[in-house]
């Protein structure tokens, strides 16, 4: 049942990606390779319970394709993201920044509380919360060579350092995302909706840091914009790598 749910999850996110034609498919591609790998890691036994899993990727993944579905009534952080899909003067990095940043910050934490619903603690959940983070790390490394052929600067970023802090700063995301959920966990259900609106809203304000990044960032980026493939079917292949 569990490859059946993540099969039809992968096939999903790789349609809103072959499908998009600017931006807006980087993010759904990226997503497709995570839940490759997690497939993989399933399959290989390294997540304590299977069944919990296909309900925590089943609802995870649904966040995001619901709201790509209606983007209209999407919430606020992931109309930041898909509002900029055709904005040439963002970098790819951005572009991924931006659904990372709706995914982790917005929609991690209420699909934790949504799968731990029935439980009066979210002690059990956490061996394959944390498991993720060793999916994401090995997809990060496979990744970055792809990457790398439609941007030309990312991989000498990432052997400059730029790795290790990307890498660092979604431990961080993951982890303020579990004690948000610990937070929403505790509250009666009628105040969750107070709750995550301010959620929200924080992650709309990271999304809006994201597209207007400090000096001297600043300054770098429509540099780098020089180097990168102004072909979006182009770079949504190259991110879905075997996938494609």
């Amino acid at each position: 049942m569990l490859g059946r749910v993540l099969e039809d999850t992968l096939d999903a996110l790789r349609t809103v990606a072959r499908d998009a034609d600017d931006a807006g498919g980087y993010f759904p591609a990226m997503y497709a390779r995570v839940t490759r790998r997690v497939m993989a890691d399933a399959a290989a036994g390294r997540f304590d319970d299977r069944q919990r899993m296909e309900a925590f990727v089943r609802g995870f993944a649904s966040r995001y394709l619901d709201a790509r579905r209606d983007a209209g009534d999407a919430p606020s952080c992931w109309r930041a993201s898909f509002d900029v899909a055709r904005d040439g003067r963002l970098l790819v990095v951005q572009q991924l920044l931006l659904g990372i940043n709706a995914h982790v910050n917005f929609d991690l934490p209420q699909t934790v509380v949504a799968v731990a619903a029935d439980a009066s603690d979210l002690a059990p959940i956490r061996p394959d919360f944390d498991a993720v983070n060793g999916v994401l790390h090995d997809t990060y490394d496979e990744l970055l060579g792809d990457l790398d052929r439609v941007t030309r600067w990312t991989g000498r970023a990432a052997a400059m350092g730029g790795g290790h802090l990307f890498r660092f700063s979604l431990r961080e995301a993951r982890d303020q995302a579990w004690r948000t959920a610990t937070r929403l966990h505790a509250t009666a259900p009628a105040g969750r909706a107070v709750e995550v609106r301010a959620l929200d809203e924080m992650a709309s304000v990271l999304g809006y840091l994201v597209t207007r990044p400090t000096i001297p960032f600043r300054w770098c980026t429509p540099l780098l914009r020089r180097l990168e493939s102004h072909d979006p079917a182009a770079v949504t292949r190259s991110l879905l790598g075997p996938l494609a």
